[in-house]
């Protein structure tokens, strides 16, 4: 009784370690607040704003999620479409690395935006890729955005 909070932690640990998860949750929420525990939702607007056309925004995806809806309501909000051709989504694999040095470089140079989605199945790629990135910061548009997304 008359423990401390963050003892109690220490008894808690050693009698019901299966109940530390919530105790230390409630104990962060107690003296640090809530904010330090609640996830604020993703904001690709945000992202967006925050970033450059020379640094290309990188998603690591995980069973179950998939940016590309935000990515696209994104890009439509700030007039960019598949229709006007200033939005390209490319879905890697094999026979897709010309096409997607191409639509990177005339993207650059446009202010376009490409998406280049699950890298990680082109590794041997990624060198290329990146050299790509590096040439075009020589003419870069300042609208362009390079995304990719790896598992």
């Amino acid at each position: 009784r008359e423990l401390s909070s963050f003892h109690r932690l220490f008894l808690l640990r050693v009698l019901r370690p299966d109940r530390i998860g919530a105790a230390l949750t409630q104990f962060v929420v107690d003296h640090l607040g809530p904010e330090f525990i609640e996830q604020l939702p993703f904001d690709m607007m945000q992202t967006y704003e925050e970033s450059t056309c020379l640094t290309p925004i990188f998603f690591v995806l995980f069973p179950g999620t998939d940016p590309t809806p935000t990515i696209e309501a994104t890009a439509h909000r700030l007039g960019l479409g598949f229709g006007n051709g200033m939005f390209n989504n490319i879905s890697m694999g094999q026979g897709q690395e010309m096409v997607a040095i191409n639509a990177v470089n005339k993207a650059a140079r446009d202010g376009h935006w490409v998406v280049l989605q699950n890298i990680h199945l082109m590794q041997d790629w990624l060198k290329s890729l990146e050299r790509v990135l590096e040439l075009i910061e020589e003419f870069v548009h300042p609208d362009f955005r390079c995304i990719l997304t790896s598992e």
